[in-house]
């Protein structure tokens, strides 16, 4: 049997976002043990920090509640995983995974209570670091970590996917859905559980070796490592490198987020060099070329810009660089020069490597997986400064120097090489004002729309409708979608124009670059592909000509945005006089009253309506428009809504073919629009819906 790569790609990438639902919890939780801890540190907040006081009673409560997530990890990955991973019922298949690896866990706490030490375990032992046990909701077992809880969760949904829908007898009712999963899983559970105790001493013992080496592997070892970091985000495999470091125990036991803060106190009060105190941080290094280096990306994008494009490039850039500084969240900078020239991020990623390398040399380690705000200021610098202020000077210092060199880097090679980076080129630059633009007025006809329903219906639409989608999940900020055709799916263009970042198109495995708001546009993903398709129904209603001069298809408009039909179906006109017209009886929702280049219409029939008056020229700034509505007018067929001078439109380097779009022309399946003709304002029709 052959196996398709691209079935492996969606699997492996698919699991990788899959994990990324609990691991978002732990930056919020670790700014929180981190202030805690900081507040009930004497040698930074004096005598009101000593243990016995009001004060530091109540940070000890809250450092307590901020160690939930760490100290219950496995179980958050038991939980969270089949968020991701199951394809039907998630809700139901959390609760599932939950039982199936409570049983293990009981299993296994059994199995070493009579049999023990022919394991090789000593089971009487206290559960604590070092000792190969744990406990896991109260139950004493085998320290399998996450590995344990991602392998069972994986089990699970798997289990989940075969039985919750199978249909057994009437009599039978009460074992039907989640119930069979978990018998299912029960019995499942003992071969697991009895393979684990066999295998799984001889496996912590790997480990141990393994962080061994790692850690002796010195700077070459960080350098590998962040490398391989950077250069694997736009295949979205970089989870698989960086989570057994953070979280897992690739080099430390609980990985390097646990070990740091649960070490903080004591790294705070040594006067020894970090390095000797935890040289296992450097694998933590990787958050630095978001800090000091995405602003020199950032400079070089906008300098190397046309300079009568530079305020739009540093309008979408410089907030983007804030992004990956603050918050470590670096693909909505990475994915604007990433597919234009890939050759940039090659370089990113090699820089990357080094910088975190020179500063392990120097003697910088801790915990600087992210940015500024969810690591670097609250978990290493605030609390460990008076100590170690001089590391952290020496990689400040090393971090702006790596800032310039991103920047000089970056500008040699965008110049040298002619890169059509945003600003460059016609249509990067054009494009992102576009995404711009249609964030402004995507709510036509309906101006308390939710934008994130907009981009989920405008996404779904890209992607080739809900009956080309398999399944769909998501990460930090990429909406992860198998499809069925990929050929179905638009280019990026279309996905950009409402407000994506960057499109992976991995053969049937596709990732939309949403941003942080991907969570939310996935859940209203989830609820259209759940809706029934309207009904096809016999055209009852039609579009006259809104302005007078040539009928053409919206596929020959010369513009990406719309000619890829990625704000809805339409049509366009090349007008020979400026007069703009209603295409039929509705309700004015929308004027661009500083421009006059946009109207919006909601029609009587329900259709929403955007008749785009000329390409980019907002840019006018309404010189030569003239607008004879405002928003709340009700209007009928054939009345004026603009008149435009055409003379200047031209005279100021623009073409002023007038666009009509239906924004909601999926809920009209028998929208045809007419073949190319002359037609007049008002009177020729050119659809029927």
């Amino acid at each position: 049997m052959t196996i398709s790569k691209d079935i492996i790609m969606q699997k492996v990438q698919r699991f990788g976002g899959a994990m990324f639902t609990p691991v978002l919890m732990f930056g919020v939780f670790g700014i929180f043990v981190a202030v805690s801890i900081l507040c009930t540190n004497p040698m930074i907040l004096g005598p009101i920090a000593e243990k016995g006081t009001l004060w530091y009673s109540f940070w000890y409560i809250i450092q307590e509640g901020a160690w939930t997530v760490f100290r219950q990890m496995p179980l958050l990955f038991a939980i969270g995983l089949p968020i991701g991973l199951a394809k039907k019922n998630n809700a139901r298949a959390c609760m599932e995974s939950f039982l199936i690896y409570i049983i293990f866990n009981y299993f296994m706490s059994a199995m070493l209570s009579l049999y023990g030490p022919s394991f090789g375990v000593d089971f009487s032992q206290e559960a604590v670091a070092g000792s190969g046990l744990t406990l896991v909701a109260n139950i004493k077992t085998l320290d399998t970590g996450i590995i344990g809880a991602i392998l069972i969760a994986t089990l699970s949904v798997w289990l989940h996917g075969k039985f919750f829908d199978v249909n057994l007898p009437e009599s039978l009712g009460i074992f039907r859905g989640s119930s069979l999963v978990v018998i299912a899983g029960f019995w499942l559970m003992f071969p697991i559980a009895l393979l684990f105790c066999i295998i799984w001493p001889q496996f912590q013992a790997a480990i141990a070796s393994l962080q061994g080496f790692l850690t002796g592997a010195g700077v070459a070892g960080v350098w590998i490592y962040t490398f391989l970091e950077r250069i694997l985000i736009p295949t979205g495999l970089h989870h698989f490198i960086y989570i057994p470091f953070i979280f897992g125990p690739a080099v430390v036991d609980n990985g390097i987020q646990v070990y740091w803060l649960q070490h903080l106190q004591e790294f705070a009060a040594s006067t020894n060099p970090l390095i000797e105190l935890f040289p296992q941080g450097g694998f933590a290094l990787h958050g630095m070329s978001k800090v000091f280096g995405c602003p020199g990306i950032a400079l070089a994008l906008y300098y190397t810009a046309k300079p009568e494009n530079r305020k739009k490039v540093g309008a979408l850039v410089f907030p983007a660089a804030a992004v990956a500084v603050l918050c470590g969240i670096t693909e909505p900078l990475e994915f604007t020069f990433l597919f234009v020239a890939p050759i940039l991020f090659l370089v990113h990623a090699i820089l990357a490597g080094t910088l975190a390398a020179t500063m392990y040399f120097f003697g910088v380690t801790g915990n600087f997986g992210g940015g500024i705000l969810d690591c670097a200021l609250f978990q290493d610098w605030i609390p460990l400064f008076h100590n170690h202020w001089m590391t952290y000077a020496t990689q400040i210092v090393i971090g702006l120097a790596f800032t310039c060199i991103w920047f000089f880097v970056f500008r040699f090679m965008i110049l040298k090489l002619d890169l059509k980076t945003p600003g460059r080129g016609e249509g990067e630059a054009k494009l992102y004002t576009k995404a711009d633009y249609k964030a402004k007025v995507n709510g036509t006809g309906q101006p308390a729309q939710d934008e994130r329903d907009v981009k989920a219906a405008a996404f779904l639409a890209a992607l080739g409708g809900k009956e080309n989608i398999v399944d769909v999940t998501n990460c930090a900020t990429r909406l992860r979608v198998t499809v069925k055709d990929d050929t179905k799916v638009q280019d990026s263009n279309a996905f950009m124009a409402h407000g994506a970042h960057g499109l992976v198109h991995n053969g049937r495995a596709i990732q939309v670059i949403v941003g942080l708001s991907v969570p939310q546009i996935r859940e209203r993903f989830e609820t259209l592909l759940q809706k029934s398709e309207p009904q096809a129904a016999a055209p009852t209603a039609e579009l006259s000509a809104f302005a007078t001069g040539q009928l053409i298809p919206i596929t020959e408009v010369p513009d990406k945005a719309f000619a890829s039909k990625a704000m809805g179906d339409g049509c366009a006109i090349q007008p020979e006089d400026g007069k703009v017209t209603a295409p039929a009886s509705g309700e004015i929702m929308m004027v661009m009253e500083d421009t006059g280049h946009a109207i919006g219409l909601r029609l009587d029939t329900g259709m929403e309506i955007l008749i785009h008056i000329g390409i980019d020229t907002v840019n006018m700034k309404g010189d030569g428009f003239r607008i004879f509505v405002k928003q709340g007018d009700i209007v009928k067929k054939g009345d004026l809504l603009a008149n435009v001078d055409l003379d200047k439109v031209h005279q100021a380097g623009y073409n002023s073919i007038v666009i009509m779009v239906s924004t909601n022309c999926n809920q009209y399946p028998a929208l045809q629009f007419c073949p190319t003709q002359h037609v007049t304002a008002g009177e020729q029709r050119i659809a029927t819906y």
